[in-house]
């Protein structure tokens, strides 16, 4: 199923729900200026509100992660050490 994602539009897999979620989470990752009317209106066709909102929340937050992780020069499977009381480390 993964492998659909980079052709969703075309996926006969992928649900019209999930291909509306792959569309917003596109926008909100890239250019989230073009987040339109049509978007939403789309979106309210297959999610509540609080779903479109929650999800939005959920998109944005691991865009968030993923531009963090790129800014502190992170690479996937290394892990950032928290300071302990006891290390101060």
């Amino acid at each position: 199923m993964i492998a659909e994602i980079s052709n969703f539009e075309t996926s006969t897999l992928l649900s019209p729900r999930e291909k509306a979620a792959i569309r917003y989470a596109d926008v909100l990752a890239g250019e989230h200026q073009k987040a339109s009317t049509e978007l939403f209106d789309d979106l309210r066709a297959h999610f509540t509100e609080a779903e479109i909102i929650d999800l939005g929340l959920r998109i944005v937050t691991f865009v968030g992660y993923g531009r963090l992780i790129h800014a502190l020069g992170l690479e996937i499977g290394h892990t950032c050490p928290i300071p302990t009381a006891d290390t101060g480390t």
